[in-house]
């Protein structure tokens, strides 16, 4: 008897040792020592041939800078969206902390700098803390401007949703040039009243537990994590941020009270607005015009604009809408068209499917029911008929002639809707924003890029790994259409059509006199930056004769005579298979394989070509009510450029300058295969194909199609006397 009580009682420790309760993510520890600086130099030096024979053959003095490549949005396992993302039901790998970031831009990615970007919402001081000595140690060999391998920025992600154009701010990160000039808390948009927030879904999570009992204690870790964030009491508002204590939640309901704050605790930072026109979350009508204000804009600090990342291009205005409206400032539902089918309307096909045993009058009914409740749902729209398949929904309010576009696209969110406007009451405000691009990688992977591989590691494209998990929200009647919340966090998103948007995203290339941080910093700040779609493809474009000589992406100058342009761009390295010795001798093999997945940045001798350099012009408006259409000219000009490995030089002059006038160009690279080149497609026969990130696609498929790589500029800003 007795031996069988002691079997009982080792079987209940074993097995609440398996299980066990839930508890913290340790921050982990960097493994790699920094780069070799032989390496470096070997890199550099690649990179000075190839501008030296791009600036000979344009018969120029060469510049002193060289171009660097970064990214400027990483979260880890402390945003709990990224915790969410990697428990054991999407049948990915887990824990990715802060220290793997390092060494994943380090040695698989091979980038020169990097920022932390975790949602301020769901970090907690102890996160907070542990990340900032992850940076010192990963900045470790950052003070040699010549040998610096890499720089790792300080921040984080304000992530703020509203469920109107009127509420809605959007997301932004926020970032610090080093440690020493950082505030004492992170700065997010949860208030007292939202509890938790865009994460109070996630609870929802934790019940998988009970299913997957092998793996029962990462979804307790969620749980206490959760549990954590709920229990950090929030800032006294009213008091100065010097005066708070180090443990509280410090909020900021709006952009102007994050600006104030910042501006309060008077260090230098830059404010990124990004994911702008990904309408995973956004309601419809939402624009750039009630941000442009002392309320939503600080010209000084928010001075870039993230046009692509893992979400999608927020780059292109179109002159499609998702919902109308009426002369009282009622929504409605447009018609489609050929080339843009409204989500509206489509609900109210999925309604005449189900009319089976209805009257003509009732079905009438329904349909313009489904069709209103779609437009009042806005971006939970999915949720009007909770049990319908994916492929019901089509490929409605996608744009399908956009690059790499974001989900639910919102072309009022775009970059060139944000440069052709201006605010007459406020002394003819403008957006003058520096162009970059990131990953919005959530696996602590920044700059991935670099090849496309590997879908749902190196993208958003989560979802449940089996049958097992897959939950339905049940329909009251499968029949009649539903008005779901739309209070962030209340609904379920859109997840699996929006897989088929998620990207491995893009690059900030900065133009900078050194590696060192300071001038990294500088050439932020100075908007001398472009963005790339993942390829590292080198770029220049200078204003040639302003009236204090060349002028760089970025500047701002006031000019009477035709402007005469110049770029040169080069393709990016095609990349050898594997990873280079390096990365291979300086990682363990669990490691470099837990990050890397087999393939690193391992570049050839051999450039893909640019085929062509496309110019876009736009006039921002001159008079209150001016149409936005007919001043973003997209494309303006179209260069082709020689099929040559060396690189394309092209000089334009715009010959009709004749009022206020915004310049920036695209460097179009050669066709490769990229992941999700293709997003949802309806063959002819009306079959519609959507890459999921869930088991409903093959796991190990990674969605290829051919596309365009390509770099943005920064514009350059000329004002007209």
């Amino acid at each position: 008897m007795a031996k069988f009580q002691y079997s009982k009682s080792f079987l209940f420790l074993f097995l609440f040792g398996l299980i066990g309760c839930g508890s913290d993510v340790p921050p982990g520890s960097v493994e790699g020592d920094p780069r070799n600086e032989n390496k470096i130099y070997e890199s550099d030096l690649k990179f000075y041939k190839t501008k030296e024979s791009l600036f000979q053959s344009s018969q120029e003095v060469i510049d002193d800078t060289q171009i660097l490549f970064g990214d400027l949005h990483v979260h880890t396992t402390y945003s709990i969206d990224a915790f969410t993302l990697e428990l054991p039901m999407m049948g990915l790998q887990g824990v990715h902390d802060s220290s793997m970031a390092c060494d994943f831009a380090r040695y698989c990615a091979n980038l020169d700098f990097f920022s932390f970007n975790d949602h301020a919402e769901s970090l907690t001081p102890e996160h907070w803390r542990d990340q900032k000595e992850i940076v010192q140690q990963c900045n470790i060999n950052s003070t040699d401007s010549v040998t610096a391998d890499l720089t790792v920025f300080p921040g984080w992600e304000w992530t703020q949703i509203g469920n109107t154009p009127e509420n809605h701010w959007g997301h932004r990160n926020v970032i610090f040039k080093d440690l020493d000039s950082l505030p004492a808390r992170p700065i997010g948009s949860r208030t007292p009243e939202s509890g938790l927030g865009v994460f109070n879904m996630t609870r929802q999570a934790i019940n998988a537990r009970w299913i997957d009992p092998l793996n029962f204690k990462r979804y307790s870790d969620l749980e206490w994590l959760l549990d954590r964030v709920a229990e950090i009491p929030f800032c006294d508002n009213q008091s100065s941020v010097h005066e708070l204590p180090l443990d509280c939640y410090e909020y900021a309901e709006t952009p102007r009270d994050l600006f104030s704050k910042l501006d309060e605790w008077g260090h230098d930072s830059i404010v990124i607005p990004h994911g702008a026109s990904w309408g995973l979350h956004v309601p419809y009508n939402t624009s750039w015009d009630n941000r442009l204000n002392k309320q939503g804009h600080d010209p000084k600090k928010q001075i870039l604009l993230e046009v692509m990342s893992g979400h999608g291009n927020s780059e292109e205005f179109k002159s499609f809408f998702g919902a109308g409206l009426n002369d009282d400032g009622s929504m409605l539902c447009p018609e489609p068209t050929s080339d843009f089918l409204p989500c509206c309307w489509q609900a109210g096909e999925i309604m005449k499917a189900r009319c089976e045993g209805l009257s003509e009058a009732e079905c009438s009914a329904r349909v313009e029911l489904a069709k209103q409740y779609t437009l009042e749902a806005g971006p939970y729209s999915n949720m009007v008929f909770p049990e319908a398949e994916p492929e019901e929904w089509l490929n409605c309010n996608q744009c399908t002639d956009c690059f790499k576009p974001a989900f639910n696209y919102r072309p009022k969110q775009s970059a060139q809707y944000a440069l052709a406007l201006t605010n007459f009451s406020e002394d003819d405000q403008r957006y003058n924003f520096g162009f970059i691009a990131s990953t919005d990688d959530h696996t602590a992977r920044p700059g991935t890029g670099y090849k496309q591989y590997e879908r749902r590691k190196m993208t958003f494209a989560a979802g449940v790994k089996s049958p097992l998990f897959d939950y339905k929200y049940p329909a009251e009647d499968p029949n009649f259409p539903e008005l779901p919340s739309t209070l962030p966090g209340e609904s379920q998103t859109d997840s699996e059509r929006n897989s088929s948007f998620a990207y491995p995203g893009g690059l900030v290339a900065v133009h900078s006199k050194s590696r060192s941080r300071d001038d990294i910093w500088q050439a932020l700040k100075d908007k001398n930056v472009y963005g790339t779609s993942g390829p590292r493809i080198l770029l220049w474009f200078d204003l040639l004769n302003g009236p204090n000589g060349e002028a760089s992406m970025g500047s701002e100058v006031t000019m009477i005579s035709n402007p005469t342009f110049r770029v040169k761009a080069a393709g990016s390295f095609k990349q050898i298979p594997g990873c280079p010795e390096y990365s291979i001798d300086s990682l363990s093999e669990e490691r470099l394989d837990y990050l890397c997945s087999g393939e690193c940045y391992n570049p050839s001798s051999e450039r893909y070509l640019i085929d062509r350099i496309e110019i876009i012009k736009i006039t921002p408006q001159e008079y209150q009510g001016e149409p936005i259409g007919p001043l973003i000219q997209d494309k303006w000009k179209v260069i082709d450029c020689p099929k040559s490995n060396s690189g394309c030089v092209v000089e334009f002059e715009d010959s009709e300058y004749s009022r206020d006038s915004t310049y920036y160009v695209r460097a179009i690279q050669e066709g490769t295969l990229a992941i999700n080149g293709e997003n949802i497609t309806i063959e002819e026969g009306g079959e519609v194909n959507i890459c999921k990130g869930s088991y409903k696609t093959n796991l190990n498929d990674d969605c290829l199609s051919m596309i365009e790589e390509r770099a943005w500029s920064s514009p350059i800003y000329l004002s007209k006397p």
